[in-house]
């Protein structure tokens, strides 16, 4: 059977316009994987999208915070004054053969003083013993025995009886009192007993 001229011009036409057709599609594909490619590989980088973005320039803007050191507490506790645990042993009970009211106000004395010259007299070389030292008491003391008659081998804060210390050098220390009248107080070569006078070291 002979096809008409016609025919077959159209089928040829028709076969030649799918043929375009399906070279477009094909390049269509590869364009979008190329561009799928494109954005996979960005997506990676943290480059697409704003919220990827913003994700990224907060990591570099602000690093995570360090946590919370608790060293600079522990410091405080461990600087602390080199008389805070005499304080600390006075605080918790009254030493024997002492009324409770004198050791009452020699803790207020204690803390009273320590806030006031603390630094200086640890700068001065004043130690715990001759703050609060009091003299060690016999094996079977004397029923008359008292702890604080023995001046040698007390320590400063227990004379002040809420007095305070107005000067305060590497020997002495001036306690005013309420008369009006200053007190030395020695820190070296106290003796035990001695006249009344205008210094500690004269009082028994």
């Amino acid at each position: 059977m002979t096809i008409p001229n016609y025919l077959a011009t159209f089928r040829r036409a028709v076969r030649e316009l799918e043929s375009r057709q399906e070279s477009d599609i094909s390049a269509k594909g590869a364009g979008l994987n190329s561009l799928n490619s494109l954005i996979s590989h960005r997506a990676s980088l943290g480059l697409v999208g704003d919220a990827s973005v913003d994700r990224g320039a907060t990591r570099l803007l602000d690093p995570p915070t360090p946590p919370v050191s608790e060293k600079s507490e522990t410091s405080e506790k461990t600087e602390a004054s080199p008389f805070s645990l005499a304080l600390d042993q006075l605080e918790r009970r009254c030493p024997d053969y002492l009324e409770p009211d004198r050791w009452q106000q020699c803790v207020e004395d204690a803390q009273r003083f320590l806030a006031n010259w603390g630094d200086k007299a640890a700068a001065l070389g004043w130690t715990a013993e001759e703050l609060f030292g009091l003299h060690t008491p016999p094996t079977k003391p004397h029923p008359s025995y008292r702890r604080l008659s023995r001046y040698d081998a007390t320590g400063l804060l227990w004379f002040l009886e809420g007095r305070a210390v107005v000067v305060l050098t590497g020997n002495t220390a001036a306690i005013q009192m309420q008369s009006g009248a200053v007190l030395t107080y020695r820190r070296h070569n106290k003796p035990a007993l001695g006249p009344l006078g205008d210094s500690f070291d004269d009082f028994a």
